[in-house]
């Protein structure tokens, strides 16, 4: 619940006083309110189990839905109270467990039950790099209608966390907390008369720059990969960018076009260099193929924490794995692990690197 106030997440009783006393709303219960309004009469066919108050029993009364409380909440709701509700439902047997909140939430229902019992993740903090969030509360509506039709999978799927400290400090240490089950149907659209590929593509291209062009520091140079996704970078600021080529953006003017690995080299020398890169599409190449400028030398003088990756979730479907190939091995390896994706206006998922 503290995006909007300017921190990186509410983990821990500190953070979430600072984000109250800066006014921030929860926003757990919006997303879950999206989620079943998405869901609508589908979920009528389920049978609802749900811990007491802001924890499931208020929206479920509200929609309408046939549910029984199991447990009871403190008043305010800890970390505690989750863990508690997962055990107690994984007792319980039920068939899948659904929770609305971030990467912290999921870390805590997984240290309570472990992949004893499959999870669904609707989208609702600001840090969501597991593998168990759809996309959107919608998405997630979607995806346990299929669920409910018996017609997804239950997979493996990493659930992950961050140093919230070093992400307020616009550093990413991604960490590997374990795995849980979760539903799992390939290709699974938004909506059922939305036209998915040109038109919301673009749309989807559009809200990942505005995302991109908000983070943007004056006196910062950005070198953009290339590619249509980071092209929408550059129209957002006006500039007019080579497709295919690499070109570097300073306080929202074009100070390099189509530049060389040594006009990089230069433009690094002058002052701080984030990169934003795009991976190919359907083969998922994300360093090494199409933007060879931006080369190991350029990368370590960079930093890798200071490389910006974009992606629409249509170019990310179907990919286990982004690659690199820069030609040097100890950089590749150095390189490998997980990393965010922005997939849209404050949407992100984590990818890894291989």
């Amino acid at each position: 619940m503290g995006g909007r106030v300017g921190l990186k997440g509410t983990d821990g009783e500190e953070a979430l006083r600072e984000a109250l006393r800066r006014g921030a709303k929860p926003w757990s219960p919006i997303r879950a309110r999206e989620f079943l309004r998405h869901l609508g009469e589908e979920g009528r066919s389920a049978r609802w189990l749900t811990w007491s108050g802001e924890m499931g029993e208020e929206l479920l009364r509200e929609v309408g839905y046939s549910f029984e409380v199991v447990g009871y909440a403190s008043k305010p709701t800890t970390a505690e109270d989750t863990k508690r509700a997962a055990r107690r439902m994984a007792e319980m047997g039920v068939s899948l467990i659904v929770f609305a909140g971030g990467d912290g939430t999921a870390c805590d229902i997984v240290e309570a039950i472990d992949m004893e019992t499959p999870i669904l993740g609707i989208p609702a903090g600001v840090k969501m790099f597991s593998a168990v969030f759809p996309p959107t509360p919608r998405a997630a509506a979607q995806l346990l209608i299929k669920y409910l039709r018996g017609e997804t999978q239950i997979v493996e799927r990493e659930v992950m966390d961050v140093d919230e400290d070093a992400y307020r400090a616009g550093r990413l240490t991604a960490v590997l907390k374990g795995y849980a089950k979760t539903p799992y149907a390939p290709n699974l659209l938004l909506g059922g008369k939305e036209t998915v590929m040109a038109v919301d593509e673009e749309l989807m291209k559009e809200s990942i720059a505005a995302r991109v062009v908000e983070m943007m520091r004056p006196g910062v140079n950005y070198i953009l990969g290339p590619g249509s996704t980071v092209a929408k970078v550059a129209e957002l600021l006006g500039v007019d960018k080579t497709l295919l080529g690499i070109d570097v953006v300073r306080d929202g003017k074009l100070i390099v076009r189509d530049a060389s690995e040594e006009d990089l080299l230069r433009v690094v020398e002058e002052a701080e260099t984030w990169i934003v890169v795009s991976p190919l599409g359907g083969q998922g190449s994300l360093l090494g193929r199409g933007n060879q400028p931006i080369s190991p030398r350029i990368l370590r003088r960079v930093g890798l924490d200071h490389i910006i990756v974009i992606a629409t979730p249509n170019k990310l479907r179907g990919l286990e794995a982004l690659t690199v190939d820069t030609g040097d091995p100890d950089l590749d390896e150095a390189l490998r692990g997980y990393r965010r994706v922005i997939t849209g206006y404050h949407e992100e998922r984590v990818m890894r690197i291989r």
